[in-house]
């Protein structure tokens, strides 16, 4: 087994059990809640550093986070040195713990741009620009990758040692290249192989759907830490049940409330009446009626219906675990 992550222990203790950042999903309110449910540090969704430079208010909503996430990441992406620069020293400003550089982002928007996982390919230039954001900080600087750009051009260790020489303080590795997209399986024996001989602790990211699969990375030695990210989605306890098994109570009435409670308290109330329903209906997945509960919940228009709706069908919901290899979500941005 390898060491934790020390880097926040005074204030927060080791980390081994992580939030993985996902588009469209890891936002305050369920940072905030899967905190509450054990997550040892989240991340931020996937934020643009050109719209936090040019003060964009949209932007600027991303990089939002309550007190009760901490230890807390803003991961930001780009491909100028000045702008990413600079969009580090926004996210310090506002007060966040670490700031994490988006480098396996594969949508082609993104890496057309020369950033996301496009900087693979440039682990010099990445080097000199991972300096320079390094050295306007005060705080953490951290990266998230993807084993390559494809299969013949695999190269996280030449990756993690130029973080290394550069101050990074870890490195997450999806086991994917960025041409797999999200097809085939995670190669988590590279992981393994990449964790052994790092200067820097290495945090495993990929196809982990249930807490056993999550303590088994952890106890056969594979990262120092894990990343999970649909496995919270498919089960919001993932991390309760890593760490206090035995204090996990299956309640989907009570996560329920939880979550409107926070929608409503850190978003207007109709961003987080649409809001709402996304989660509502990933909670719902795999469990019977779930595809009227559904059509329930987007027909309606009122929040305090949904609020019913949604009671109506998970009073009735006994949690299981839900391990079937079915495609969920696949997707994000790393």
């Amino acid at each position: 087994m390898l060491e934790p992550i020390r880097l926040f222990e005074d204030r927060f203790g080791p980390i081994q059990y992580v939030m993985a950042p996902m588009a469209g999903i890891t936002d305050v309110v369920f940072r905030t809640l899967i905190h509450s449910m054990g997550a040892q540090a989240v991340v931020s969704e996937l934020v643009s550093a050109e719209g936090l430079v040019r003060m964009n208010q949209k932007t600027f909503d991303l990089i939002r986070f309550s007190e009760e996430e901490r230890p807390v990441g803003i991961q930001i992406f780009g491909h100028e040195e000045k702008t990413l620069v600079e969009a580090c020293k926004i996210v310090q400003e506002h007060g966040a713990d670490f700031v994490d550089l988006n480098l396996g982002c594969p949508v082609k928007k993104v890496v057309c741009d020369g950033a996301g996982a496009a900087w693979l390919k440039e682990p010099v230039k990445l080097g000199k620009v991972l300096t320079a954001m390094k050295q306007a900080l005060r705080i953490p600087l951290t990266i998230k990758i993807r084993t390559g750009w494809d299969e013949e051009s695999r190269n996280p260790l030449e990756i993690v040692k130029v973080a290394a020489d550069s101050g990074v303080s870890w490195v997450a590795i999806h086991g994917r290249t960025r041409a797999q997209g999200y097809s085939g399986l995670a190669d988590w024996e590279l992981i393994r192989e990449v964790a052994m001989h790092s200067p820097l602790p290495i945090i495993g990211n990929g196809d982990i759907l249930t807490s056993t699969q999550a303590k088994r990375r952890i106890e056969q030695g594979y990262a120092h830490a894990v990343m999970i990210g649909r496995g919270a989605l498919k089960n919001p306890w993932i991390f309760k049940e890593i760490l206090s098994p035995e204090k996990v109570n299956y309640d989907f009435v009570r996560l329920v409330e939880d979550h409107i409670e926070l929608a409503l308290t850190h978003k207007e109330r109709r961003r987080a009446f649409l809001s709402l329903k996304k989660f509502l209906a990933w909670y719902a997945t795999g469990y019977r009626n779930a595809s009227h509960f559904r059509a329930a919940l987007f027909k309606t228009e009122d929040l305090d219906e949904l609020r019913v709706i949604a009671r109506d069908f998970f009073v009735e919901t006994k949690f299981k675990p839900i391990d079937d290899g079915q495609p969920f979500l696949m997707g994000g941005h790393g």
